[in-house]
């Protein structure tokens, strides 16, 4: 895949994951296990970390417009999705009662940094469109 054709997909990803993680509020209520930490207890939590989420979440859209001059957003979202996966799984592997989160927000994490690394790779010196 040619760097023109990542530049695309990253604009569409960015999009995407966008959109996706506005979602984190509704989400956590549909399926808490796979998505909220403490047994889903207390919404404060929950309202927390869906704050944070869609701010990022509308920031991810704008950056779609034109990601060569959002490139610290996108690598802040690549270097925290994976860093929050991994302290999560570690997390859930040592907690039984945490383990939806192995089928739920850790690889959805994961997957994140990884298609917003490979689309993102060698765009940096990519003119503005």
């Amino acid at each position: 895949m040619n760097d023109e054709t990542k530049y695309v997909w990253l604009k569409l990803a960015l999009v995407v994951f966008g959109v996706i993680v506005l979602g984190v509020y509704p989400m956590g209520l549909v399926w808490s296990a796979g998505w909220v930490w403490h047994g889903g207890q207390g919404l404060y939590y929950l309202q927390i970390i869906a704050a944070i989420y869609v701010v990022l979440g509308v920031f991810l859209i704008r950056a779609s417009r034109n990601p060569v001059e959002h490139q610290s957003l996108i690598l802040f979202t690549i270097w925290c999705s994976l860093v929050h996966a991994v302290v999560m799984g570690a997390q859930a592997l040592g907690n039984s009662h945490e383990l939806g989160h192995l089928l739920g927000d850790v690889p959805a994490l994961l997957l994140v940094a990884a298609v917003l690394g490979y689309f993102n790779a060698g765009n940096y010196n990519q003119k503005a469109a």
